[in-house]
C-alpha cells in the first residue's frame, strides 16, 4: 500500500472512509496530481520480463503469464541500467508479467463502496496490449500518454480473494519513423543529437478503486479574474437527480474562496465557481500564480445522489494565471514577462526517459530555478505529470512539446495528431504550462517550406491545439519555417556574442531576420505567413561544449570552451547579446544537462553544476 504524506482536509459529507488529501501539498508520488483519491496502489517494482524478437509470445501462451526469466524493475525501460536488464539493442517486442492480489486491491480502496477497479498506465512506449488472467482487456497506441482499463469484471465475483496475473505486451519498432519518438534513436547506438531508446513501461502502473458512478476526468478553465470552471467527465450509471459540487480553498491562508453546485444532466458537467474576493481589482494579484509567487488553490469535487449521499469525491488544485502575446511581448497575467528558459531533454543516464526517482523530478525543478531560469522547454517529450506538479508548486513556466515523428505520411499524421490531442487534454489544467509546441525544426515536416500538404499539416496541428485550448500561445514549428505561430521562435547556435548582438539588435535587424534567410539557412516565415508583430524568441542557443570529469573528451557541442572560466565568459557574452536586443521577448539556453554524447549542458548528466551554481546564475540573469 502506498503511504501518502499529505495534509488532510475534511470532506463535505461524512460518508468517506478516508479523508481526501490536500492536492497542493502532495508529496509528488501520486501519478495523476490534479485528480486525487484517498487510496491507490502502486504496482511499480519487480515484474517478470521477456524479450520476443521473433514474435512468438502470443502463440506460446504468454498472455496467461510467466514467471521464469529475468526480473525488470518497472517503470524503468529495459535499455536502462536502472531496469536491471540493461539491454540497449533492438528488441521491438517485450513482455511483462506481475501478480496482483487481495492486498493490492485493498490498498487501492476496493470494497462495497468502490466496486470498480481501474488499471492505470502512465506511459508505455509505443504500443501496448494488456491481459488479466489470460483475458484480453484492451490496447493503447501512443508512447507518451496515459491509459487505463476497467478490470472489475475479472477481479470481482468468482475472481474475488485470489491472485491475478497482469500481462503487458509492448511493441516499439525502432525503425518505424512514423511513430512519434522524439529524441529516441533509430540506430542501435546513439548518434548526433539522438539518444538511446525507451521501450515499454516508463511511467507508473497503478490501481485505483472507484464507485460505480465516478468522476473520470477533470479540467480547469479560468474565466477572467473572478471565476473558474471545472469540467467533469463522469463514468458509470449516474444516479437520478445527482448533484456535482466544487469547493475551493486557499489552503496557505485557510480561506474558503467559493462553492458551486449543479444538477447532473449528462456525463459532462460544467461547474462555474465565482471567486468573489477577486472582484476587488486592487487585491486581485494576491491570488495570482506566477514563478515568483506560485499560489495554488485547492479544490474538492464531490458527486452526490438524489438523497445527498456522497457517491464520489476527488481532490484537485489549480492556479489563476493568464498567458498571451501582444505587441511583440509575451504576457503573463497581462504584463510583459521576459521568458528565461532552458532546454530540458528529460533524460537520465541510468533510466532514460523515466526519472530515476520521484524526488528527482522535484530536484530538476529546483535546479532549473537555482540556475536563474524562470521557464523550461521540455524537449521532444511529454513529461511525467509529477514534474508538472512541482513546476506548478515551486513556480516554473513550462513549454509543452510533442515528441516528433521523422517522416511525413498519413500514418505519421494520424499518430502524432492523436497523441498530441491526448497530451493537451491531460495537461491543460496545469498553470505552469504557458505555451504549446506541437512541432520542432520541421521534424516530420521536412519540406514544409514548399510542400502544400505539409504546410496544411503544420497549420492544422497549431489550430487543433488552439481548438482544444485557446488560452495559451501556440508555436506551429519551433525554430524556423513558421506559419500560424503566436510566437516566432528562432534557433541560432552562433558562438560569438558580438555577432549574436548584431543579429538581434534592433527593429532593422528584426526586419532582416524575418524577410531573409535565418540561421541554419532556414526561412523564419513560409507558406505566405506574414509578420504581424508577433513576439520573437531565441528558443535554442548556446550549446557550448565543456567537459568535466575524468575521461570526458568524447562529447560535442555546437561550439566548445577549453576551461570553466572561458565557458562562463562565453555564456555571459551570449546572454549580454540577448539582453541588448530591443525586440527579443525571451530565450531558451541549450541545454540543462549533458546527455550522452552531447556535452553542452550547464550540469553534468548526473545533475552536478560544471561551475559554482551562483556563477552560472549570474551569467544567466546578468545580476
Amino acid at each position: 500500500m502506498v503511504e501518502i504524506d499529505f495534509e488532510s482536509v475534511e470532506t463535505t459529507t461524512p460518508l468517506r472512509e478516508a479523508a481526501l488529501p490536500t492536492a497542493s501539498r502532495q508529496d509528488g508520488s501520486y501519478p495523476r496530481p490534479q485528480m486525487l483519491r484517498a487510496e491507490w496502489c502502486d504496482l511499480d517494482g519487480p515484474w517478470s520480463f521477456r524479450q520476443d524478437d521473433d514474435g512468438a509470445g502470443t502463440a506460446a501462451g504468454w498472455p496467461c503469464g510467466f514467471s521464469r526469466g529475468p526480473q525488470i524493475e518497472v517503470p524503468f525501460p529495459p535499455e536502462s541500467t536502472a531496469s536491471g536488464i540493461a539491454e540497449p539493442g533492438f528488441h521491438p517486442v517485450v513482455w511483462y508479467s506481475r501478480e496482483i492480489g487481495p492486498e493490492e486491491l485493498a490498498a487501492a480502496g476496493h470494497g462495497d463502496a468502490r466496486p470498480r477497479i481501474l488499471l492505470h498506465f502512465g506511459a508505455v512506449d509505443y504500443r501496448a496490449r494488456v491481459w488479466l488472467d489470460g483475458q484480453f482487456v484492451g490496447e493503447h497506441e501512443g508512447g507518451h500518454t496515459p491509459f487505463s482499463f476497467d478490470i472489475s469484471h475479472l477481479v470481482g465475483g468468482e475472481g474475488a480473494g485470489r491472485q491475478h496475473t497482469v500481462v503487458v505486451r509492448a511493441e516499439d519498432d525502432p525503425h518505424d519513423t512514423s511513430q512519434p519518438r522524439g529524441k529516441q534513436d533509430w540506430h542501435e547506438s546513439p548518434h548526433a543529437i539522438w539518444y538511446q531508446r525507451t521501450t515499454g513501461i516508463w511511467q507508473t502502473v497503478w490501481l485505483e478503486a472507484v464507485p460505480e458512478a465516478h468522476i473520470a476526468r477533470l479540467r480547469w478553465t479560468q474565466n477572467g479574474p473572478a471565476s473558474v470552471t471545472a469540467t467533469l467527465q463522469l463514468d458509470g450509471v449516474v444516479p437520478a437527480k445527482a448533484v456535482a459540487r466544487v469547493k475551493l480553498r486557499w489552503e496557505d491562508r485557510g480561506e474558503d474562496l467559493g462553492t458551486a453546485c449543479v444538477e447532473v444532466t449528462s456525463r459532462r458537467v460544467d461547474i462555474t465557481v465565482p471567486l468573489t474576493r477577486q472582484i476587488n481589482g486592487q487585491a486581485e494579484s494576491e491570488l495570482v500564480w506566477s514563478p515568483e509567487h506560485p499560489r495554488l488553490i485547492d479544490a474538492q469535487i464531490t458527486l452526490t445522489d438524489g438523497d445527498g449521499t456522497e457517491v464520489d469525491a476527488v481532490a484537485s488544485y489549480l492556479g489563476l494565471r493568464t498567458a498571451a502575446v501582444d505587441r511583440g511581448s509575451f504576457l503573463l497575467n497581462d504584463r510583459p514577462y521576459d521568458v528565461r528558459s532552458v532546454l530540458n531533454q528529460g533524460y537520465w543516464p541510468q533510466s532514460h526517459l523515466a526519472a530515476p526517482s520521484r524526488d528527482a523530478l522535484r530536484r530538476e525543478v529546483e535546479l532549473i530555478k537555482a540556475l536563474g531560469f524562470n521557464a523550461t522547454r521540455i524537449h521532444q517529450k511529454i513529461e511525467d505529470p509529477r514534474f508538472l506538479f512541482w513546476a506548478d508548486r515551486l513556480g516554473l513556466l513550462v513549454w509543452g512539446e510533442a515528441p516528433g515523428a521523422y517522416e511525413f505520411s498519413p500514418t505519421a499524421v494520424q499518430r502524432l495528431m492523436r497523441e498530441w490531442m491526448d497530451a493537451v487534454e491531460r495537461d491543460a489544467s496545469h498553470p505552469s504550462i504557458v505555451t504549446w509546441v506541437p512541432a520542432n525544426e520541421s521534424w516530420g515536416l521536412q519540406h514544409v517550406a514548399h510542400s502544400a500538404a505539409q504546410q496544411a499539416y503544420s497549420r492544422a496541428l497549431a489550430d487543433v491545439t488552439r481548438a482544444l485550448d485557446p488560452s495559451r500561445p501556440v508555436i506551429s514549428n519551433d525554430g524556423w519555417e513558421h506559419q500560424n505561430s503566436d510566437i516566432l521562435s528562432v534557433h541560432d547556435y552562433e558562438g560569438d556574442g558580438a555577432v549574436l548582438a548584431r543579429t538581434y539588435a534592433d527593429d532593422d535587424a528584426r526586419a532582416r531576420l524575418l524577410a531573409g534567410t535565418g540561421p541554419a539557412g532556414r526561412r523564419i516565415l513560409v507558406g505566405g505567413a506574414q509578420d504581424h508583430g508577433q513576439p520573437i524568441m531565441l528558443t535554442e542557443f548556446g550549446g557550448i561544449d565543456y567537459q568535466v570529469g575524468p575521461g570526458r573528451d568524447d562529447g560535442w557541442g555546437y561550439t566548445a570552451a577549453a576551461n570553466g572560466d572561458e565557458w562562463l565568459e562565453r555564456i555571459t557574452s551570449l546572454y549580454n547579446a540577448i539582453r541588448s536586443s530591443s525586440f527579443l521577448a525571451g530565450s531558451c539556453y541549450t541545454q540543462l544537462t549533458d546527455t550522452l554524447q552531447e556535452t553542452n549542458g550547464l550540469l553534468t548528466e548526473d545533475r552536478v553544476p560544471k561551475m559554482p551554481i551562483e556563477q552560472i546564475r549570474a551569467a544567466v540573469t546578468g545580476a
